[in-house]
């Protein structure tokens, strides 16, 4: 008869647990949660941890944004177009020839805002062009 002790929870956890291993949302010490690809195959099966259910929801849900991501429409070509033209004339005054690294958090957040905003007016502007004026 063998007198070898029983396997505790603790030494399942250690057997399996990726230690040394940082969130791939994160980059903090794993803490357990993981995602391992179902799909069967003879190839290793990718795997990737988090640190908390947080950070595993997160991941989980743009990697379902990614698979069924599609390419930009004529639309959106035509609006990042029309937001490059808003942008340039920010780096106008701002000055072409500084490096991002020297910009302000002012200048920054501004260059960030004229493009969010630049193509949002624009989408909205090719959507009103796009659909007819209701007559009542």
């Amino acid at each position: 008869m063998s007198t070898s002790t029983p396997i505790t929870a603790e030494d399942r956890r250690r057997l399996w647990h990726p230690r040394g291993t940082l969130c791939a949302v994160c980059r903090q010490p794993t803490r357990g949660f993981g995602w391992f690809d179902p799909v069967r195959s003879k190839r290793r099966r990718p795997s990737v941890w988090f640190c908390s259910m947080p950070c595993q929801s997160f991941w989980t849900r743009l990697a379902r944004e990614r698979f069924a991501m599609v390419d930009l429409t004529e639309e959106e070509r035509a609006a990042i177009t029309a937001t490059m033209k808003r942008v340039a004339l920010l780096m106008d005054e701002i000055g072409w020839a500084t490096p991002l690294a020297d910009l302000t958090e002012a200048q920054v957040r501004a260059l960030i805002e004229e493009a969010v905003e630049g193509f949002r007016e624009a989408m909205s502007d090719i959507a009103r062009a796009q659909t007819p004026e209701v007559p009542f």
